[in-house]
């Protein structure tokens, strides 16, 4: 489902919709249903052939929503987007909220707790023939002090320990009844890593090739963008194509991103100007 490529070698293209008020890159401006449904139908138009939608923030100490609250914010986005198409991913850490996804229609969970409250996630999407993405982080939402706020000798080996930490993760959900093939691989850009650690898990993306799963990147306006030219959440369009053609060079088999269009534009530019594009526009020299 999600370890498949364009048929141009891109990636496949994840479409983020939060639907919070209080997201770091755009809390609030699609917490509203109407809102939300619009930006359904905009991310179908700039090509995203997934949709991550969650209801709970991931900034960082936000504080918990409640299961009930959750389903009540996304439910109305995921049937649309459903109904539009393109493949829903439910962004959660919350059993019930997947379940009540998957039920729906959605066909993927993302959990960016690396399954630290057990495998429940992990049987939920076995039970309903789900893919699960597991992105490392080493602490709740609630206890991480920022975006790219961690010391530098908080890891040995940023590669050795998120690939040892994940794969035990990994291990539990195919004991909890996953095949290897829908579970995910996400180095999780920004969570429990400072810019440096980010830098260098974009730079080895391509080492964890290796771990025989599929590879989603989130770099999307992420903080460790910005550690050389300032800038706000919205402004790092720039950044987020570098990273973002870099991971694809690295074996990336999905990127999530906001700024679905762009990023596509800028692939599409990087191809052309490769040999194979200038021959296609000017024929064989």
């Amino acid at each position: 489902m999600l370890d498949r490529r364009n048929d141009n070698d891109d990636p496949l293209w994840m479409g983020v919709l939060n639907i919070t008020p209080d997201s770091f890159s755009d809390g609030g401006e699609y917490f509203d249903r109407d809102a939300a449904l619009r930006r359904v139908d905009e991310l179908v138009a700039e090509g995203a052939q997934l949709i991550d939608i969650g209801g709970e923030s991931t900034r960082p100490r936000s504080a918990p929503v409640p299961a009930e609250e959750q389903i009540r914010r996304t439910t109305d986005a995921i049937v649309h987007a459903v109904s539009r198409g393109v493949i829903v991913s439910i962004d959660t850490t919350d059993a019930q909220v997947a379940e009540q996804a998957l039920r729906l229609g959605a066909s993927v969970v993302n959990d960016v707790s690396c399954l630290r409250d057990g495998d429940a996630l992990a049987r939920v999407a076995a039970r309903q023939g789900a893919a699960l993405i597991i992105m490392h982080a080493r602490e709740p939402m609630s206890k991480m002090q920022g975006f790219s706020v961690c010391d530098d000798d908080a890891y040995q080996d940023v590669i050795q320990d998120v690939r040892n930490e994940w794969q035990q993760a990994a291990k539990r959900a195919m004991q909890a009844g996953l095949d290897a093939q829908d579970v995910f691989f996400d180095p999780g850009l920004g969570f429990n890593k400072n810019a440096r650690h980010s830098i260098e898990l974009v730079a080895r993306l391509h080492e964890f090739r290796s771990l025989g799963h599929g590879i989603v990147v989130g770099p999307s306006r992420k903080s460790f963008l910005a550690a050389r030219v300032q800038s706000t959440p919205n402004r790092r369009i720039g950044g987020t194509i570098a990273a973002c053609l870099a991971c694809a060079a690295r074996g990336a088999s999905v990127l999530r991103i906001h700024d679905v269009l762009d990023v596509r534009q800028a692939f599409a530019v990087a191809r052309d100007i490769g040999q194979d594009g200038v021959r296609d526009w000017r024929g064989s020299p």
